[in-house]
């Protein structure tokens, strides 16, 4: 029975601390007409986003959960219109230019490897990639 009384009592003392970990995270959230907002993770309740026409292949309806306010910044405002979504709501990045270069090497080779700007991204978002897979997809890089 001392078993079970010491169990108990660290059960009540987890959920307690459960409790107060969700009371200090819980906020209420409310969204007007014109807010921007990120996509976070899913949740309970859903929204239903009016999207521009450009974006009819995208599902409207996100949980409340997922978003998260933002504030406006014109530099991360990419125009719709420049991305081409397909019907899988992927797209391509297509790369602009190779700005750096550098070899890394490991124990028993070394790897080239390319930075490249991506269309429609900024240089401090720029991707290292392995050269040799770069050249052979994109060889006007190169050129």
């Amino acid at each position: 029975m001392e078993k079970v009384k010491i169990i108990k009592e660290q059960l009540k003392t987890a959920q307690s601390r459960l409790e107060s970990n969700s009371d200090i995270r819980h906020r209420d959230l409310e969204f007007k007409d014109d807010d921007w907002v990120f996509l976070k993770k899913i949740g309970e309740v859903a929204y239903k986003l009016e999207l521009p026409p450009e974006m009819s292949v995208v599902h409207p309806v996100f949980y409340v959960s997922i978003l998260k306010k933002i504030v406006r910044d014109p530099i991360f405002i990419v125009p719709v219109e420049t991305i081409e979504v397909n019907e899988e709501l992927t797209y391509e990045e297509t790369p602009v230019s190779i700005i750096d270069r550098q070899v890394r090497k490991l124990r028993n080779k070394e790897i080239a490897s390319v930075k490249v700007l991506w269309r429609n991204q900024q240089v401090e978002e720029a991707t290292w990639e392995v050269r040799e897979e770069i050249k052979k997809k994109y060889p006007h890089l190169y050129r």
